[in-house]
């Protein structure tokens, strides 16, 4: 389907053309003055080092005054702000709220908005409120903690954000849980509004203020955040303005031959997927889920070099790249046909108000004209008008709700698939709308007998006010009803189009079949996953979730490991990052030959995973420009890790990082302090005593080489120190123990969690237990290769090959060239040729 340019009347046509005439002819004169050496100075403008700072809205809004007003009031302008009479929209008259035995009571004091709850010792206190965050459909609340008392007034300290929310709709108080956590959180849980996953400085900040600073202070653990603008203001989203500002007040044409207007450039000529690139980008880090890579991103930057996007991943999105978990709208626009045809977000959006532009299906069909009636009627959306199936977003852009209150639209632009859901499982708008109905239209009398029909699944309680989604994840954790229901839904939906369409109707090829292959870990995975790698016709964010599943085929399959291999040169920097990670080989100069050029490469995101993979190598290896480019793409990895300086996630991969390049005292350095940042996090602990275990093998080596040299003395003084190594390794195991097994209670379903238990139980001779924790691996995922794998190995570990061969059997058939495989299942046969021991 063709798509219109918006719609713009005959009579400001010729307006337009003209104004576009009077400045063509303008800057014909002004360069032809240029090259002639007059007036140069005035008209090139700008230095060659000017660099372009924050200088807030107040300068922008004697040129921009119409678009300051309707920024006004707009979610932009309301993201946060100083709880004020004006701000707070909660009910602080002394309201409650009960929650798993807590009593919250919101009151004012003094002028001042407080909250009595439960703090960060189990006790009630008063806290105040010192921010509000959002307006709509909720707002929430936050309390400063850690605040000296000389701590500049331009500066916030760590921020935390209540979990008792006000509804803005309703005109109620709410606690907003966690996902799929229906108890009283533990004040020592991360996800208690004290916790760090309530922590403004790390999780919400940098999207709901200008110019966000961070300034965590590793050595005292304090932060010191700034902004230049409380809320989202001009600069978020046209950059940083001082050079903007200084060439509007200049007696120039306004304009520089390189930096043109000198803000970024948010209206791209044309509707070409190239011309819109600047704007997607720019509201992309705001509305996507992303790691930071690297700090210092302003509009007009690529968004590749600041920010990885999450692929589509099975905890994140369905098969077919449907939302699942909160996504946000980028990873979804990404896949849609309408963003490879050159439309953004403001054909639809007005970018000061941030109000679509038009009320109902007008938004879509100001694009899709053809006439409107082609679309906008019930030759095209078979219902009745009025009725929810007769509005385009109903089946085009399905909903889901989040943060208890808050719908969010697919914004993939799809066709509803119910073949797909069929076949695979996968959501459909059509079964998304008819899954409460008894009858379904035009169902015939016989269909109330088929499994799933009837009023018996409608009943449950526990579907009371469930949405299509919630169906979805019960489904998934093997409700049989409720999986029979949705998959008699899904088959009449599919009958219909039958109906509507001809059993003969158009299904375009689409990439759920090798996502959900993979997720099912079939044996035809890696072809099919190739494939998609392969089509230059898919979404790339789904070629490259497909090159990260063929990390695990790479190995052993030839097709897959060209695959990646070809895909290193790919036109999108998302695909050559997953390649780049996936292409692991035990060959150190193919990986020198394969991803060398790609520390070179144009993007950020490339350079760094190169650079991960590449610094295992010895640096004998490289030479002169490979050399520099290896350093430059090491210290951009290493300063990806110190964006999450206050978490311990950072400290960790920098850790790893100084572990793979052979520097043991800075990667120790950097566990201690993720474990000092973040006590309770599970990594660090295991990755020292790892390095301690090492660390106290080369020493028994070299006292055994000073006692054959008969150096008792020296001898001696180094075995001195094994001793505190080993005791220390020791300690920091049983610590990660504990902690794993905190975090395999509170998430029993997490096989990779289950996997890592198992392993430490071996590791510290607990084998019964670590048993119990690799069966449950496995048995959660039955058909990944990883726990089948592992669990095979325990079996072998502990005596029992019988056990482990049928699942070395079935690993062959999903990975038929694994060395890894192969090797095991030689070790096994020999085992039981060799019989038990005497």
């Amino acid at each position: 389907m063709e798509l219109a340019p918006p719609s713009q009347s005959t009579e400001a046509q010729p307006r337009e053309l003209r104004r576009r005439l009077q400045i063509a002819a303008i800057l014909t004169i002004l360069s032809m003055l240029a090259a002639a050496g007059v007036w140069a100075d005035w008209y090139y403008g700008l230095p060659e080092d000017a660099q372009a700072t924050y200088v807030g809205r107040r300068s922008c809004i004697e040129c921009h005054a119409p678009e300051h007003a309707d920024w006004t009031g707009s979610h932009h302008d309301l993201a946060m702000d100083v709880a004020t009479d004006q701000s707070v929209l909660g009910d602080f008259s002394g309201a409650t709220l009960d929650h798993y035995g807590v009593t919250s009571r919101m009151f004012k004091r003094d002028g001042k908005f407080f909250i009595n709850t439960e703090g960060p010792d189990g006790q009630l206190a008063d806290f105040e409120i010192k921010y509000v965050f959002g307006v709509d459909p909720l707002q929430q609340y936050m309390v400063e903690f850690d605040r000296p008392a000389d701590m500049p007034a331009s500066e916030v300290a760590r921020l935390q954000v209540l979990r008792v929310s006000w509804d803005t709709k309703a005109k109620r108080w709410f606690h907003l849980d966690p996902p799929d956590v229906r108890e009283k959180l533990d004040p020592s849980d991360d996800l208690h509004w004290t916790g760090i996953a309530q922590r403004w400085n790390n999780m919400c900040a940098d999207c709901h203020s200008t110019n966000l600073q961070k300034n965590f202070d590793v050595a005292t653990l304090t932060y010191h955040t700034t902004w230049s603008e409380i809320d989202v203001s001009c600069e978020a989203c046209h950059g940083p303005g001082s050079l903007h500002v200084r060439l509007a007040k200049a007696p120039s044409p306004f304009w520089d031959r390189k930096r043109g207007y000198a803000l970024a450039s948010l209206k791209g000529q044309g509707t070409t997927f190239a011309a819109t690139q600047g704007q997607i980008q720019a509201c992309a880090p705001c509305h996507s889920r992303r790691r930071i890579i690297s700090g210092g991103y302003t509009a007009g930057c690529n968004y590749h070099d600041y920010f990885s996007n999450e692929l589509l991943t099975s905890t994140s999105y369905h098969a077919d790249g449907q939302i699942l978990d909160e996504v946000y709208e980028y990873g979804s626009f990404v896949q849609s046909k309408m963003y490879h045809k050159g439309i953004k977000c403001t054909d639809c959006h007005d970018p000061h108000t941030a109000r679509l532009k038009h009320e109902g299906n007008k938004v879509c069909t100001e694009c899709h004209q053809h006439s409107p009636g082609k679309y906008d009627g019930a030759i095209h959306h078979r219902h009745a008008d009025g009725k929810p199936g007769a509005l385009c977003v109903n089946c085009h852009m399905p909903q889901t709700t989040y943060m208890a209150v808050d719908p969010r639209r697919d914004h993939s632009f799809r066709v509803p698939r119910p073949d797909l859901s069929v076949q695979f499982g996968t959501p459909n708008a059509c079964t998304g709308c008819h899954l409460r109905d008894e009858r379904l239209p035009g169902e015939g009398a016989g269909a109330s007998q088929e499994p799933g029909a009837g009023s018996q699944v409608l009943a449950r309680a526990d579907l009371k006010n469930a949405e299509y989604a919630d169906w979805l994840r019960l489904a998934a954790r093997g409700d049989v009803e409720i999986k029979a229901h949705l998959a008699r839904v899904d088959r009449w939906a599919d009958a219909t189009y039958d109906k509507w369409y001809g059993k003969q109707r158009k299904r375009e090829p689409h990439f759920t079949e090798a996502l959900a292959t993979a997720r099912e870990h079939a044996g035809d995975a890696p072809q099919k996953l190739t494939a998609l790698l392969k089509n230059r016709d898919m979404p790339a964010i789904a070629r490259a979730t497909a090159a990260t599943e063929l990390a695990a085929y790479a190995a052993s399959d030839s097709s897959a490991f060209a695959a990646l291999g070809e895909s290193l040169d790919d036109r999108d920097a998302t695909v050559r990052a997953a390649a780049v990670t996936s292409l692991q080989s035990d060959d150190p100069q193919f990986l020198f030959r394969a991803i060398t050029k790609s520390l070179a490469d144009e993007r950020r995101i490339v350079r760094i995973e190169a650079a991960r993979s590449m610094a295992r190598l010895p640096t004998g290896d490289f030479r002169g420009p490979e050399r520099q480019a290896m350093q430059k793409a090491v210290d951009e990895a290493f300063a990806a890790g110190a964006v999450d300086n206050d978490r311990a996630g950072g400290h960790l991969v920098q850790g790893v990082l100084h572990e793979y390049l052979r520097k043991t005292e800075e990667a120790e350095s950097a566990y201690r302090t993720a474990m000092r940042v973040e006590p309770q996090s599970v990594g660090p602990r295991a990755n020292l005593s790892d390095l301690l275990d090492r660390r106290r093998t080369e020493i028994i080596q070299q006292v055994q080489q000073f006692a054959q040299a008969r150096n008792v003395e020296a001898a001696q003084e180094l075995l001195a120190q094994a001793g505190p190594l080993e005791d220390e390794a020791n300690r920091l195991r049983d610590a990660e123990l504990s902690l794993l097994e905190r975090d395999a209670l509170l998430l029993p379903d997490n096989a990779g969690l289950q996997r890592q238990l198992g392993f430490l139980r071996h590791l510290q001779g607990w084998h019964k237990e670590a048993g119990r924790s690799f069966e449950a691996a496995h048995r959660l995922e039955p058909r990944d290769p990883i726990f089948m794998y592992a669990l095979a190995i325990y079996f072998k570990d502990t005596g029992r090959p019988r056990d482990a061969l049928p699942l070395v059997q079935r690993l062959k058939q999903l990975q038929p060239n694994s060395t890894h495989v192969e090797r095991l299942e030689a070790e096994l046969k020999q085992f039981l040729r060799a019989g038990p021991a005497p």
